[in-house]
């Protein structure tokens, strides 16, 4: 992430002052992601960079709380965005970028059933001023309804496993 959100309290504070901002300018959409049993907020993701007079928006900025991890919730988070982009705005593309270090999103990506497009070097600039190079994925549309189908077999694979709650 371009900040470093396990720094502090206060680099939280100023990541969600800036995500709500950004919403009330209509930049991004950020949501939260809730645990459907206990109801606790246990990640974040939004949809950023969006420009619909090209029919394409970008989800980013996800994370998660670590006890959740490989239990469903990014695939479920992701299986709704992408349906309200599809389904609901008519984009043609989705698309995904993260650091090209970060191997764990990379792999989370592709096991999404996204499509790697190819690395941007030296694309942003970093929480310590380096430079980062971004590895970028998509979606389009005609691949959504494979898409979809794949996340909602995976979906039904996590619910499974955890007796019927993500």
């Amino acid at each position: 992430m371009p900040v470093a959100l396990a720094g502090s309290r206060a680099a939280v504070k100023d990541w969600l002052a800036n995500s709500l901002e950004a919403a009330e300018r209509e930049r991004e959409v950020p949501f939260t992601i809730l645990d459907a049993r206990t109801g606790a907020a246990i990640g974040s993701t939004r949809f950023l960079e969006i420009r619909l007079e090209h029919l394409r928006v970008e989800i980013g900025w996800t994370w998660m709380a670590r006890p959740v991890w490989g239990r469903g919730h990014n695939v479920e988070a992701k299986l709704l965005l992408l349906g309200r982009a599809f389904d609901g705005a008519h984009v043609r593309r989705v698309e995904f970028k993260t650091d090209a270090r970060n191997q764990r999103s990379r792999g989370a990506l592709l096991a999404l059933g996204t499509t790697y497009e190819g690395i941007l070097r030296r694309h942003m600039v970093v929480q310590d001023g380096a430079a980062r190079d971004s590895a970028y994925y998509s979606v389009i549309d005609v691949e959504w309804p494979k898409v979809r189908q794949h996340l909602e077999a995976r979906l039904q694979d996590h619910l499974a496993a955890r007796g019927g709650q993500t």
